[in-house]
């Protein structure tokens, strides 16, 4: 299994009847971290199936909330099968989260977030992310989808970092964002990807390019983040899944779990 289709077709050729999907749902947020200078928009479809919940997140304008009523009560083949592409990875996830939850996986290190602020929250999860990239020092590092902290532990710890994103021009510090991927992917010793790569149609050629050229690869995933588990040890080298409820939604304590790949990717 090399692409995400590979990995739908599989699901879908899974024998017995289409789980369905209970609900669909259509959020659209936005946050601003105290003493932070940008306003991050964020909209995610959902999909639950059983005890499952699959997300994944899109861009302004790409999916329209009347899917909450069209498509509540589907067999989850069929979203898995058609429609905009996070559509389909949120259902993937829910289908594969419904077969394999994050909590009972062998693998997992479950990760306690605390009670706590929005800023509070955010620098623990970070903090989790940021544990699992490969040793950074004296290497460069691509971070496509600039999470600010992700910057700054890269740099902390003595790496490079190339950062990436399709939104932000720059990061906090004032550092130039390139929009262009294949740029960053071309000279960095190792990838830090966010789960959006699933839907926004990119992540494939992430995987190609981090498996054609050696490089560790580290997903951070609140999307798709039972579909980037698939790849685990298939060229995804460590994974950070928070499945929802994603800890901005909650000041309760809430869970995200870490995998890494036994062997090389």
């Amino acid at each position: 299994m090399r692409t995400l289709a590979e990995l739908a077709e599989s699901a879908l050729a899974a024998p017995g009847p289409s789980p369905v999907a209970t609900s669909v749902f259509w959020l659209h947020h936005g946050t601003r971290l105290d003493g932070g200078g940008v306003t991050y928009l964020n909209q995610y479809v959902l999909v639950r199936s059983g005890r499952a919940f699959g997300a994944c997140a899109f861009e302004a304008g790409e999916i329209d909330p009347s899917v909450c009523a069209e498509l509540s009560g589907r067999p989850l083949a069929d979203l898995v099968a058609e429609g905009p592409l996070p559509l389909r990875v949120a259902a993937l996830d829910a289908f594969l989260a419904q077969a394999a939850p994050h909590h009972g996986d062998p693998r997992a290190e479950e990760i306690v977030l605390p009670h706590g602020t929005p800023e509070e929250r955010a620098a623990a999860r970070d903090a989790a992310i940021a544990g699992l990239l490969p040793e950074p020092e004296g290497r460069k590092v691509a971070l496509i989808g600039v999470v600010n902290p992700l910057v700054a532990a890269i740099r902390r710890r003595g790496g490079e970092c190339l950062p990436c994103d399709l939104s932000l021009g720059r990061t906090q510090w004032g550092d130039p964002v390139t929009s262009d991927m294949e740029e960053v992917l071309a000279v960095a010793d190792a990838v830090v990807a966010t789960g959006m790569t699933l839907g926004n149609g990119t992540f494939d050629r992430i995987l190609a390019r981090c498996r054609e050229r050696a490089l560790p690869l580290v997903v951070y995933a609140q999307s798709g983040s039972a579909v980037a588990r698939a790849f685990l040890g298939r060229g995804v080298s460590a994974l950070s899944a928070e499945p929802f409820p994603f800890s901005q939604f909650s000041a309760a304590p809430s869970a995200l779990y870490r995998y890494r790949a036994e062997a090389p990717a």
